[in-house]
Parts: C-alpha cells; sequence; structure tokens
C-alpha cells in the first residue's frame, strides 16, 4: 500500500531548487544581505498580487500581526475582538501588544468568526477587530466591514492561511487597515524557513512598520520610535519571489484535490461548507467526525498521515489559567471534532481519490 505523507516539503520545494541556487549565487555577489533589492522586489510583487497599495516584508506572521496592531497607536488595554478557535498566533500579538483578547465564537459550518455574534461582545473599549480567514476560506466579509464601519473599529485580517483567496473577487488582506501573511514552508506560498509580510493602503501605517521592524529606523543611526529587529531577509524574499509566480498555480492544484474530496468522501464526514462568495485556496482541507481519534488511528494504519488544527483551542491553553471550554461550546466542539487530511502539491488527484475511497471504508 502507498504510505500518503501529508506533506512533503522536501518534494514541494525540489521543483525550484535549480531556480533558488541561480538566485542564491547572486545574492553571494551583491552588497546587501539586509533589505536589499530581493526584498524590494518581493514587497512590489506582493503588493500587486495582492491589489494593495503597500506592503512590508518581515520575519513572521506573528511579527505582521503584532506590528499592525502596534501602529494603530490605540490605549493600552484596549479590547481586541478575534475568534475563540484558530492558531495561538492573534492571541499572542494581541497580549504581547498590550491589549486585550475578546473571543468571538465561529459559525460552525465556515470555522470562521460569526458576525451576527460580534456586536454583543463590542464594548466601549473594543478598538479593532482581528479576524482568521482560516484553512484558506475567506471570512464573510460584507458584514464585518459594517459593524467596523458602524463601530468605528480598526480590521486586521490574518491571512496566513489565505494567500490568494478571495471574497466576491478581492482578495483577502485588501479589505482591512492591515492584510498579516505568513510565509512559514507549509504554506500555499511557502519559505524556507520563517517570513511574513503586512499589506495596507495607509502612508503613515506604512511609515511606522518600516520603522517598526528595523529598530525603529528608516534612516540609519537615526532611531524614531522603539522598534524590533524583524526584516523579511534577502534569501527568504528571492526564493519567495520565484514561487510567487506559481502561487496561482498552487491554488488551483489544491482546488482540484479538494473537489476529490468534496465530490467523493461519505456524509458522514463533515466536509468544508461551500460559499458562492468565497473562493478557498485549501492551505487545509477540515473534516469533522465525532469519532475523530479513532478515524486517525485508521488512518495512520492504513498509512496516510493526517494532522489537527488545531488539538487545543487558544482559551485552553495553559498561560490562561482557566478552564473555558463551556463558554466557548462551538469553538470546544470544532477542535474536538477537527481532522486535516493530506492535501499537497506533491499529491496528485489519483492519490486523493485513493484516501477517499479508503476513509469512506471506516
Amino acid at each position: 500500500m502507498n504510505k500518503f505523507l501529508y506533506e512533503d516539503l522536501n518534494k514541494v520545494n525540489l521543483k525550484y531548487l535549480p531556480q533558488y541556487l541561480k538566485v542564491l549565487k547572486k545574492i553571494f555577489k551583491q552588497d546587501s544581505f539586509i533589505l536589499g533589492r530581493n526584498l524590494a522586489q518581493f514587497e512590489n510583487n506582493f503588493k500587486k498580487f495582492n491589489k494593495s497599495k503597500y506592503c512590508v516584508g518581515v520575519n513572521s506572521g506573528l511579527d505582521a500581526l503584532f506590528f499592525s496592531l502596534k501602529a494603530l497607536n490605540i490605549k493600552q488595554n484596549s479590547e481586541i475582538i478575534l475568534p475563540s478557535n484558530s492558531y495561538i498566533a492573534a492571541v499572542f500579538a494581541v497580549i504581547n501588544a498590550g491589549f486585550k483578547p475578546v473571543f468571538v465564537e465561529p459559525k460552525i459550518d465556515t470555522y470562521n468568526i460569526d458576525p451576527n455574534l460580534i456586536l454583543k461582545k463590542v464594548t466601549s473599549k473594543t478598538k479593532a477587530i482581528m479576524l482568521v480567514h482560516l484553512y484558506g476560506k475567506p471570512c464573510e466579509m460584507d458584514e464585518i466591514l459594517k459593524i467596523c464601519k458602524q463601530k468605528k473599529l480598526y480590521l486586521i485580517e490574518d491571512c496566513a492561511q489565505s494567500h490568494g483567496a478571495k471574497y466576491k473577487n478581492k482578495q483577502t488582506g485588501s479589505f482591512g487597515d492591515f492584510g498579516c501573511f505568513s510565509f512559514y514552508p507549509t504554506k500555499n506560498l511557502g519559505a524556507i524557513g520563517d517570513g511574513g509580510a503586512i499589506t495596507m493602503k495607509n502612508n503613515n501605517y506604512h511609515k511606522h512598520v518600516l520603522k517598526l521592524r528595523n529598530y525603529g529606523s528608516i534612516k540609519k543611526n537615526k532611531h524614531e520610535l522603539l522598534g524590533f529587529n524583524s526584516r523579511l531577509d534577502e534569501i527568504q524574499a528571492a526564493f519567495l519571489n520565484i514561487k510567487l509566480k506559481n502561487l496561482n498555480k498552487i491554488n488551483t492544484h489544491k482546488k482540484k484535490l479538494a473537489k476529490v474530496y468534496l465530490e467523493n468522501l461519505n456524509d458522514k464526514f463533515i466536509k468544508p461548507s461551500i460559499d458562492k462568495n468565497c473562493e478557498n485556496v485549501y492551505h487545509i482541507f477540515p473534516i469533522r467526525f465525532n469519532e475523530r481519534d479513532k478515524l486517525r488511528n485508521y488512518l495512520e494504519n492504513k498509512k496516510i498521515n493526517t494532522l489537527i488544527h488545531y488539538p487545543i483551542p487558544p482559551y485552553l491553553q495553559s498561560f490562561y489559567n482557566k478552564t473555558l471550554a463551556k463558554k466557548y461550546p462551538i469553538s470546544s466542539k470544532i477542535h474536538d471534532t477537527i481532522l486535516s487530511l493530506p492535501i499537497s502539491t506533491i499529491h496528485s488527484e489519483s492519490d486523493i481519490y485513493k484516501i477517499t475511497k479508503i476513509l469512506n471504508k471506516f
């Protein structure tokens, strides 16, 4: 029996290796290894791809979220609304920036923040919404933008999993005040290490973030604010420039694999919902199943690797030191039943069809 890995980063990147080596040799010959021409080129290319006015490359998706919050220049202990499920990065960004995370439950069918529940959590201290386009599926932007306008809230989009995803034909990362991207190696647009970027429309935010990432400085030895060292390096920027040219192909391939799952998987598994307004890029293909752990063991015995995104919700992590599961039943249900199936550029449609046949026999 074939072994179906969840991901194989060696195979994913092997086809780019000749191009990677070519640009690497050029980097060794240039005079700037930090904030050089490759980064400038990537920032220009990515803002065009995302149809944004500005782009700043940073060290990680977490830093992108953190700097976006810092650039807002709002009062300490302000409240930031974010989803109760998803990865911990958004929560860390809020806490590290000196603000209070306020959790809102997701919709059980989309896994994204429920716009209908946001207003109930808005107080006089609420200053921003940090939404997450989880698993590659865009949030319901019309309703969220309406709330932001009504309550005068800033909007930060966590696009770590939604490179190229669209809501009503507009790309994620181009709706809010900031679009925050991660280029972690497993992403649809993945680097060979850590990396991130922030897209934005406002020139003042752009200048502020440029300073934050580089010791509070744009001009050498002139430090205008308390800054950090978080610069997307020349090597990763050069590699990302190469892969960015192929991002549409990567997304198209993953959509084809998702279609095989959607059309062939038995209905006893809860599959991702389809929304005509959303163009999902399927960074992750999640299913839900009440006996998730038994299913996962069964698949492992059949040599099919899976992952769980994510086994422990943010509010149950140890740094919270309290049990909040009863307060967020929808999120808890998702975390207890979610399972991520293989969906990588290393897989063919035939591979996915074989996986569905094995799944349906469970």
